[in-house]
C-alpha cells in the first residue's frame, strides 16, 4: 500500500543552553508551520546519560565517567519538501556533532502505522 506522506515530525535532544538556537534554526528553515502559525514546537525537559569511551572527544563530560545532562527533547512538524534544509540548519546549530544525537523523523498516518527513519548523512 502506498501512503502519501507530506508532513513528518522531527525530534532531537538538545542541551538546555542550546535549545533556542536550535529552535530558531529549524523554524527559520521552514519547520513548525501549522496553518496560520509558525514556530510551532514542543519540548520536554529530560536527563540524558552516557559514558564517553577512551576514543571519545566529548562536547560535555569526561571520558569513562557516567554523565547526567539536562536536555530538552525538541519536536516540530515539517513539510517533507523542507526536511533537507531543516535538518541542515539543525546540524549547523546543534552543538553535539555525534550522529547518535542527530534528528529522527516520525510519521503517523491515517493507516495508524508508525514509521521511524533516522536521518543519515
Amino acid at each position: 500500500m502506498l501512503v502519501d506522506i507530506n508532513k513528518v515530525k522531527i525530534f532531537v535532544t538538545v542541551p538546555l543552553e542550546n535549545v533556542e538556537e536550535v529552535r530558531n534554526a529549524i523554524c527559520e528553515a521552514g519547520a513548525g508551520i501549522i496553518g496560520n502559525y509558525s514556530f510551532c514546537t514542543t519540548s520536554v525537559k529530560s536527563v540524558g546519560t552516557f559514558i564517553p569511551n577512551d576514543k571519545a572527544n566529548p562536547y560535555i563530560g569526561t571520558r569513562n565517567k557516567l554523565e547526567f545532562v539536562e536536555e530538552e527533547k525538541l519536536e516540530v512538524i515539517c513539510d517533507v519538501d523542507k526536511v533537507k534544509k531543516v535538518v541542515a540548519n539543525l546540524r549547523k546549530a546543534h552543538p553535539i556533532k555525534s550522529k547518535t544525537k542527530m534528528p529522527y523523523l516520525c510519521y503517523t498516518g491515517p493507516i495508524r502505522r508508525l514509521l521511524w527513519l533516522k536521518i543519515r548523512s
